[in-house]
């Protein structure tokens, strides 16, 4: 496994983890109340990037998530897709100094 597969899995080990620890405090509520919880915290306190890559977790199938994650997913915001920007333009040079 290279460095960066063991980054990513890394990563994703421990979003799985927070995500579930949100969901484990959140079963002290009554089931829907709970999964509002998770929503709402989810969406207040991740950043785009994070609910992001939760997002490709689930859509991909991973196991292990704590079912008050998956069934409050449809109802957290999902972050657009980065879209590639235009190609970076050369620097011009001043003449006679290339």
């Amino acid at each position: 496994m290279s460095h960066d597969e063991t980054h990513i899995a890394g990563t994703e080990e421990k979003l799985m983890r927070m995500a579930n620890q949100i969901a484990t405090f959140f079963h002290s509520k009554p089931r829907e109340e709970g999964i509002a919880g998770v929503v709402d915290h989810i969406n207040k306190f991740w950043e785009p990037r994070m609910r992001r890559h939760l997002f490709e977790m689930i859509d991909a199938g991973k196991a292990g998530f704590d079912e008050f994650v998956l069934e409050a997913a449809p109802k957290i915001r999902r972050p657009p897709v980065p879209q590639a920007g235009p190609p970076p333009q050369p620097i011009p040079h001043p003449a006679g100094t290339t």
